[in-house]
């Protein structure tokens, strides 16, 4: 979708198989990186605007006093018995989750756009159908960048979510993605395609720490976080489903930054202004 709310419509990228024919000319990618990539060079002065945030989780509750309005509002829904499908429906909530990671993601990118694809509902309820056709959606609609605090351990979902995932990496969308909670091998935080993400117990927002042992790649901010809340309350709450908005937000801010940066390069930067990457500053 692009700013105006028209469908970008992007299909799978062409295939590219080797350089043969083309000049270096052609080739050509500019590389402006300062010897030492800071945080205040990654983002610094950026609000996030002009980046689309998709939320792909319960729903958003719009007009929350920490999350303001939102850009676009989508649900998967199944009618009698067919093929689970992506509509327009009114903001809201099934059940917090989605309201609180917006929130997130808004306390650090104020002027991002934010949109919602709900496919949990009640009682976080899903089916691995309209987990796999929601973020297809999103991947499908060009969003900067797809922040997902959810995962399936189901292993009949890892092919098709491993090809939405590797879409969305080279179509430059930004795939943020959970890690389970407990030590079990769940979708799609797994792919290296993704940026994935785990709590620390640092009651630092600012604080994002590189795993040097991955497959969790960073760590931020997901102990006792306080978050927004339907009805326009808050809460506190535990879990590596709102550290990942903390690195969503500022992939945000980054891409607000410097839009030419594509996820290879956003993930890079991620790495070099972690706070326990030598150097780093």
């Amino acid at each position: 979708m692009t700013t105006s709310g028209e469908p970008r419509g992007l299909g799978r990228p062409p295939l590219t198989w080797n350089a043969l024919g083309r000049s270096r000319e052609e080739l050509a990618v500019m590389a402006d990186w300062p010897q030492q990539a800071t945080t205040d060079w990654a983002w610094g002065g950026s609000s996030g605007r002009g980046v689309r945030v998709c939320i792909v989780d319960s729903g958003i509750e719009g007009g929350h006093p920490d999350v303001g309005p939102i850009q676009g509002s989508y649900a998967v829904t199944s009618v009698g018995g067919a093929e689970p499908s992506v509509r327009p429906v009114d903001d809201g909530d099934a059940c917090g989750h989605g309201t609180a990671c917006a929130g997130i993601v808004r306390s650090l990118a104020p002027e991002c756009e934010l949109y919602s694809v709900r496919v949990l509902g009640e009682r976080y309820a899903s089916s691995g159908d309209a987990f796999v056709t929601g973020l297809r959606w999103a991947v499908s609609q060009g969003f900067d960048v797809v922040s997902l605090s959810l995962s399936t351990t189901r292993r009949r979902f890892a092919e098709a979510l491993h090809a939405i995932a590797d879409d969305a990496y080279f179509q430059r969308t930004l795939l943020v993605a959970s890690a389970h909670n407990t030590p079990v091998e769940s979708f799609p935080w797994r792919f290296s395609s993704v940026v994935s993400v785990g709590s620390h117990a640092v009651q630092d927002p600012a604080l994002v720490l590189y795993n040097p042992n991955p497959p969790v790649e960073f760590f931020a901010h997901g102990t006792d976080v306080e978050v927004a809340w339907p009805g326009g309350g808050r809460t506190r709450i535990t879990g590596n489903s709102f550290a990942t908005p903390h690195v969503a937000g500022y992939c945000a801010l980054a891409l607000g930054k410097h839009p030419q940066l594509t996820p290879f390069q956003v993930k890079n930067l991620l790495y070099l202004t972690s706070s326990n990457v030598e150097g780093s500053a």
